[in-house]
């Protein structure tokens, strides 16, 4: 179901957490919150999920305002950082648990969990307890649990992030497969802006309490609305006062029209990618090329090479930022 903030804002204390925030999530998405610690984002979503009120504002799910509402008359499923499983619960009963404060028959209950375990790939861990089960277990644990009661929103926390690098990844592209086949409107939190690109179909990204951007993983990328938005969604270097993707610079051995000279500093080889560390005047910067470009150039610290932005690559001026 479609979700519509509207002028929200939420202090707490004296303290602004959320500044006229206004945001679409259409139905059968799945959206993330990006961004800073301490930028909204977890505010926000407990927003939506009625964990907390704004001050001022109005959240509408499904064309419904449920500002006031409570979260259980919402027909939300949240998922938090910390799994907050039960501990003397087996996989099955803790799934099951939603199902069964709401009285539902028996084998109702059970043709419903064993579908979610399935969809899960926990099936075989029915009869096993949390402890029993690894930290992505537990979380995609912690997902069925949330999707037994079939509710039209399901709002992830920093889902992954108290798991180690591999794991989140494996988990990631799990839930976008997912997302895929149960089609519920999906709004979850993450400062890590890879997880944001592969996962989501529409990133939002808030800094300070504000919507700085809204936009597909491409567009935001591809087209960032301010400084900020531009360095927070990927590497960034700085070439004649405009910041510039490393990728998206040319370096050559001799002066093209726009280039600026530069010093190489050092050059790192990460697999087939290299890093080239530039000095240019008094500032830092790096290029990002192929092992075969590197090769080509024969760079070495103490060159002088030129670089430039590729023509029709994106970058913005630092004036003002």
């Amino acid at each position: 179901m479609a979700i519509e903030v509207r002028d929200v804002n939420k202090s707490f204390g004296t303290t602004p957490v959320l500044r006229d925030v206004s945001i679409d999530v259409a139905s059968g998405s799945l959206t993330a919150l990006l961004g800073p610690s301490g930028g909204g984002k977890s505010t926000l979503l407990r927003v939506i999920a009625g964990l907390e009120h704004p001050d001022t504002g109005t959240v509408l799910i499904s064309g419904v305002d449920a500002t006031r509402l409570s979260p259980q008359r919402r027909n939300v499923g949240f998922v938090f950082q910390h799994y907050a499983a039960f501990k003397h619960m087996t996989v099955y009963r803790n799934v099951a648990f939603g199902l069964e404060i709401r009285k539902r028959p028996k084998a109702e209950i059970r043709k419903r969990v064993m579908e979610l375990l399935e969809l899960v790939h926990l099936e075989q861990m029915a009869d096993r307890y949390p402890s029993q089960l690894s930290g992505g277990q537990r979380q995609r644990m912690a997902l069925a649990r949330a999707l037994a009661v079939e509710p039209e929103v399901l709002l992830l926390d920093e889902p992954f992030g108290a798991l180690d690098a591999q794991v989140r990844k494996e988990l990631r592209t799990w839930l976008r497969r997912l997302h895929d086949e149960v089609h519920v409107t999906t709004v979850f939190v993450t400062h890590d802006q890879e997880e944001a690109i592969e996962v989501a179909d529409t990133i939002v990204v808030l800094a300070d309490g504000a919507v700085e951007q809204v936009g597909s993983p491409a567009d935001v990328y591809d087209n960032p609305a301010n400084p900020f938005v531009m360095r927070f969604l990927g590497p960034v270097t700085e070439i004649g006062g405009n910041l510039v993707r490393p990728h998206d610079i040319e370096i050559t051995a001799d002066p093209r029209p726009g280039s600026s000279e530069a010093t190489v500093a050092r050059v790192v080889r990460l697999g087939f990618e290299v890093r080239v560390e530039l000095q240019i005047g008094d500032r830092d910067a790096w290029v990002q090329v192929t092992r075969g470009v590197a090769e080509q150039l024969a760079l070495n610290p103490g060159d002088t090479v030129n670089v430039r932005p590729n023509p029709g690559s994106r970058s913005l001026a630092l004036t003002g930022a």
